[in-house]
């Protein structure tokens, strides 16, 4: 079924491309949250028209999703956190604790865009990927210490 949408979505495509899906996925989900219209003769009239503001919002989603990305870039994130033996952390560090952390730094991410293959349980520095906007990422370093005797309350 083909079907044009509404607005950019991360596994389908960008706002106003016409895209092929499977029929119940088109009428039970993407028409009925309306994230995108069938495929019609009006439809495609109506995409004709808002071309040019939809590309002028695709523009201005890219350039913010840049502008974070390079505000992002290089960035270092300590955390602390309480550790036991072998150097391995009571609990571990998700990506709603690196999200918190770069909202302290006055950057704010949103934690569904914290890429972590999985929770960080050992002290080290790790990379971790951030989802800045469609198609566009960077890069952190995110150092795990462990925490000192005097920040225990």
């Amino acid at each position: 079924m083909e079907i044009i949408l509404k607005e950019t979505i991360e596994t389908l495509g960008q706002e106003g491309e016409v895209v092929k899906v499977k029929p119940g996925y088109a009428r039970n989900f993407l028409i009925p949250k309306q994230k995108a219209v069938l495929v019609t003769k009006a439809s495609l009239a109506q995409l004709e028209k808002e071309k040019q503001a939809i590309a002028a919002r695709l523009a201005e989603q890219k350039k913010k999703a840049e502008g974070l990305a390079a505000q992002l870039a290089d960035k270092v994130v300590t955390l602390s956190k309480r550790v036991g033996e072998e150097n391995r952390l009571f609990g571990s560090v998700t990506n709603n604790d690196v999200a918190l952390a770069l909202q302290e730094l006055g950057i704010s991410v949103d934690k569904k865009a914290v890429i972590l293959p999985e929770p960080i349980k050992t002290i080290g520095e790790f990379a971790v990927t951030i989802k800045t906007g469609y198609q566009t990422t960077a890069s952190i370093q995110v150092q795990v210490v462990p925490e000192s005797i005097g920040d225990i309350q």
